[in-house]
């Protein structure tokens, strides 16, 4: 394979095509299509004078099947990369069903009118893209991505299995804004204000959203408190993994980001049912969404550094005692605006979109049917990472943390 579509032209669009014109002689053909082509193009520029490399620009509709698979028949794409939102998952799969071509994402479907993801609405599609002879990759971003990969990696070389997994996430950045979300808006305000969940002993466990509190020493970071979410990764490592006991999800967050977001849901700005406003039906959070600052904008204002990874628990190899691994990527806001124009959590993103597609294209990743990156060899993922820019370490523990 050498030609690839993207599709999304937001921050994290922008890290994956340039990196990805970075490794020209794997993607030897890029394409960005997006519903605002002027963003294409102001992408396009950046990766031409960044790269040398010139990538052909789109417009699409990606809710439309039809304009999507004529753009991928126009270009000879053989795989599309879908940055764009995770409304978008079916169709745009749906498109690559009928256009024959391979598929790869970073974040599962959910529904435009229900704050609600799951992976079943893409597990459905099995079947019909292994009878295709298509391979469709779920998840290939950090969180999911890059912390499922790497617990893959442990339980391959260190570990006879997953006892318990908690995934950290920490952005130790500051941007200088009273607040503003680290990526798209409507996407971050939903997954936060959604109820917390977490996998322990065969049974999902429910409780409010952001009243499990626990601050954590993060390398290279400090001391930052974490709050525990559900995310969609622990639905797919519980279900890939079934020995695993208990799988949670933790993210920072600052004091003023929390007293933010609740006066935003109370007042009733961070909902996703329609209101009318003067005679025009609206939808707050997507207003919400257009009057805070884009987080592809904000790159040359954050400082700071994120970290994050996984704290593994199970068996050791050897046959003794359990072990505990703290395996994680330290990543640097300021490095990664300078090498792609970007701030690093898009970086974080949109570097292992571009690797899991660079698995595609070279034929490491290819099976038909879908699957979740757990389910894939970690390996020449994992040295890929070391290469182009997000670096791991994986240290020993006494014990797994009792947070």
């Amino acid at each position: 394979m050498e030609k690839v579509l993207v599709v999304g032209a937001g921050g994290v669009g922008s890290v994956a095509v340039t990196k990805m014109a970075m490794h020209a002689e794997i993607f030897k053909e890029i394409t960005l299509a997006s519903r605002t082509v002027s963003k294409c193009e102001d992408i396009a520029k950046n990766v031409k004078e960044r790269t040398g490399v010139t990538i052909r620009t789109a417009q699409l509709d990606a809710m439309n099947v039809a304009d999507t698979v004529a753009l991928i028949k126009e270009t000879g794409a053989e795989l599309l990369v879908n940055l764009a939102l995770p409304y978008q998952d079916l169709v745009l799969m749906d498109a690559c069903l009928e256009a024959g071509i391979h598929y790869l994402d970073t974040a599962n479907y959910e529904p435009e009118d229900e704050a609600k993801f799951e992976y079943s609405w893409q597990w459905a599609y099995q079947e019909r893209f292994k009878d295709a002879g298509l391979t469709a990759i779920l998840g290939s971003g950090f969180d999911p991505g890059v912390t499922s990969i790497m617990a893959t990696w442990v339980r391959k070389h260190k570990l006879d299995g997953i006892r318990l997994i908690d995934i950290l996430d920490c952005n130790g950045g500051d941007n200088g804004k009273p607040f503003a979300t680290n990526f798209n808006p409507e996407i971050n305000i939903r997954e936060v204000t959604a109820p917390a969940r977490h996998w322990e002993n065969g049974a999902w466990i429910e409780s409010p959203a952001m009243t499990h509190k626990y601050e954590f020493d993060f390398p290279e970071v400090g001391k930052k408190n974490m709050y525990l979410m559900y995310h969609e990764e622990l639905e797919s490592l519980s279900t890939h993994f079934p020995e695993i006991e208990r799988a949670r999800f933790w993210m920072t967050f600052g004091d003023a980001y929390i007293n933010h977001v609740t006066v935003l849901q109370n007042i009733g700005m961070t909902g996703i049912e329609p209101v009318v406003h003067d005679g025009v039906e609206i939808i707050p959070l997507q207003f919400l969404k257009t009057v805070l600052p884009d987080p592809s904008d904000l790159g040359e204002l954050t400082k700071g550094k994120t970290c994050i990874g996984d704290i593994i628990t199970g068996p050791a190899k050897d046959g003794g005692d359990e072990k505990t691994y703290y395996i994680y990527n330290i990543c640097d806001h300021e490095e990664c605006y300078a090498e792609v124009g970007s701030q690093a959590v898009a970086y974080t993103t949109g570097v292992p979109a571009m690797i899991g597609a660079a698995m595609m294209m070279k034929g490491i990743w290819l099976d038909p049917g879908v699957w979740n990156t757990e389910q894939l060899d970690p390996d020449a993922f994992m040295d890929m990472l070391n290469t182009d820019g997000l670096p791991w370490q994986v240290v020993e523990l006494d014990g797994h943390p009792a947070f």
